[in-house]
């Protein structure tokens, strides 16, 4: 078997990767709807709607009880990885990217008018999801699992 074709036939790896990617482009589609305008930034970005992480640890989980039973390593492993990663999406993340709005909001005031290119850049806000992101996230990565474990039956 080829390197390929033994790539393709993890269906563990192929629902995590699967799950990120449609996140990706649907936050992606949901940013353009907003703002009316495409920002090549949220493909690959972090924070948003839907979470991408929340959606690629949950694939994970779900095909790992699949493939190899709630009671394998596997799923104990990705099972506390996808809780940590969520948790931490809504917790500490979520924090920093209210922290950076306030801090650009207090750097564009004209006291804070520096000449250094550090303090012209804007610090990055879309680090963090709400509960409800993280949610979708959770939910788009086990309906993608479903669809995938259909496919390799």
């Amino acid at each position: 078997m080829t390197f390929w074709n033994e790539l393709f036939s993890n269906e563990m790896l192929v629902s995590a990767v699967i799950s990120w990617l449609t996140a990706q482009v649907l936050k992606t589609l949901i940013d353009f709807g907003l703002n009316k305008s495409f920002s090549p930034e949220r493909l690959v970005g972090s924070g948003g709607m839907p979470s991408s992480h929340s959606a690629t640890v949950c694939a994970l989980t779900i095909s790992a009880a699949f493939c190899e039973g709630v009671r394998s390593v596997a799923f104990a492993i990705s099972f506390v990885f996808a809780s940590v990663v969520m948790y931490d999406a809504i917790g500490v993340r979520q924090e920093t990217g209210k922290q950076a709005r306030l801090l650009n909001l207090i750097m564009e005031q004209d006291i804070f008018k520096l000449d250094s290119e550090q303090f012209q850049a804007h610090l990055k806000e879309f680090v963090g999801h709400t509960p409800l992101q993280v949610l979708a996230g959770a939910l788009l990565g086990i309906l993608v699992t479903l669809a995938v474990h259909e496919m390799y039956l």
